[in-house]
């Protein structure tokens, strides 16, 4: 789904659509924008008698209107990516709130329907129902929430749990997989949504009671998924599912940009303007140029950054700068949104050149947080920050790492990430509303993180 909001106030504009490709790596085709489905994070259902099925969300009580809360289903022809025949609401979920996310299966006979249901905070959970007909009606899993970490305690290392999907190995073996957000501090982790890996198996659940005789009555059962099915919950640790390929994890990153294309760990903030970065002006650096934007919500800025991995970490940044115009700027950046962020940059006025750290709070003006003049900078400097224990430290070195200097320490809850998407380490320049062509060139970045 593809949402766009136009910034004035008004509804967001929902546009579901469908890329494909024959192979995985691409080509992928132009988007088939599905025509008159609502809602958002739709799912595509093929059947096993050739059918293809579009099963999303809608207002409730309005199957053409977009939002979220009730499931419909509609079936779609793929040749010309259209839906066709008539649209069935199917479930609005167990406690009827913010029903979402759904996928459907066909399994032991049944047509098995999962959704994500009660917001995707401390609520969030995963529902299932199960029908004969793909068009319902839909029995309830009365084992429900399937799973969830709604019922356990605030200080439990994971939380919200929520919009998942099953997959079944070559061996039968069946897993899940869910979003969740880990609570390495106040509930929350500046690694936003992750994906987290359960088992699970199936087991048999009454959904209703059926009458044989005037007499007697016996149990309709289906079987239904059990995730975690020794602890219901998502464990900190479960055995590989493969142990015989063990994974490593690797807790370092590191670029000395000598090649010609970008490693894909990179990303930036919206389509970035041309000519904003180059790898081949000046070979073995990524030079950034400055633009006269800063970081501001719906604007495109000189930024560029990849993903925190952990919340405690090490960063290093050697970047070489020696602007012409005075205010030019150009650091790192530790980002979370347009309204929560963090800078370190050089600038110069005159002939004297500063380092100054800017925090910019939700709700609140960017702030000087500390400037200092780089009485010895020579055009390179190399930044250090160090996460430990809630708590980032700030360092760095005018003689190329033979010695640094203690700059500044910030508690991190003043960039904790309170949303989805996670935080960005990275570098930032900006010529702060003027027109220049200075740049910055950044020779090489270290990253080191630990596993709490």
């Amino acid at each position: 789904t593809n949402v766009y909001n136009s910034g004035d106030g008004k509804p967001g504009l929902m546009r579901n659509f469908v890329i494909t490709a024959k192979d995985p790596s691409g080509p992928w085709s132009e988007p088939h924008i599905i025509e008159g489905a609502p809602g958002i994070d739709p799912d595509i259902f093929f059947d096993t008698n050739g059918k293809v099925y579009f099963t999303g969300t809608h207002s409730p009580g309005d199957m053409n209107a977009n939002g979220i809360g009730e499931i419909w289903i509609q079936e779609l022809d793929i040749k010309k990516w259209k839906l066709t025949g008539d649209r069935h609401t199917i479930w609005d979920g167990v406690f009827g709130c913010c029903t979402e996310g759904p996928h459907i299966y066909k399994e032991h006979g049944l047509y098995y329907l999962l959704v994500a249901e009660g917001g995707t905070g401390k609520n969030h959970a995963v529902m299932m129902a199960a029908s004969e007909n793909i068009f319902g009606p839909y029995e309830e899993n009365q084992r429900n929430p399937v799973l969830t970490t709604r019922h356990v305690t605030n200080d439990y290392f994971v939380n919200s749990t929520g919009h998942a999907d099953m997959i079944q190995l070559a061996d039968g073996r069946w897993y899940m997989v869910s979003l969740g957000k880990r609570n390495d501090l106040d509930g929350d982790a500046n690694m936003g949504r992750e994906t987290y890996l359960i088992p699970m198996k199936w087991e048999p659940t009454i959904v209703k009671w059926e009458q044989v005789s005037e007499t007697k009555w016996q149990p309709i059962q289906y079987l239904f998924p059990v995730a975690a099915p020794m602890t219901g919950k998502v464990e900190r640790f479960f055995p590989l599912p493969f142990p015989e390929k063990p994974q490593y994890i690797d807790n370092s990153y590191v670029d000395d940009f000598t090649s010609s294309n970008l490693k894909l760990d990179w990303t930036f903030i919206r389509v970035p303007k041309k000519n904003t970065i180059s790898l081949t002006d000046n070979p073995g650096h990524l030079r950034l140029y400055s633009k006269p934007a800063t970081v501001e919500n719906r604007k495109n800025f000189s930024m560029i950054g990849f993903r925190q991995r952990e919340s405690d970490f090490d960063y290093q940044v050697k970047m070489n700068f020696m602007p012409k115009k005075n205010k030019v700027e150009s650091g790192i950046i530790h980002y979370q949104k347009e309204s929560n962020y963090l800078t370190n940059v050089v600038y110069k006025v005159g002939k004297k050149f500063f380092l100054e750290q800017k925090l910019k709070e939700k709700d609140e003006n960017l702030t000087s947080l500390k400037k200092v003049q780089l009485k010895k900078y020579n055009g390179s400097i190399i930044f250090k920050i160090s996460s430990r224990e809630d708590t980032y430290t700030f360092h760095y070195s005018l003689d190329n790492g033979e010695n640094f200097t203690s700059f500044t320490s910030l508690d991190a809850i003043k960039m904790l990430d309170r949303n989805y998407t996670g935080a960005l380490l990275g570098m930032y320049a900006t010529s702060n509303g003027v027109s220049s062509k200075d740049y910055a060139d950044f020779d090489w970045i270290r990253y080191n993180d630990f596993i709490r």
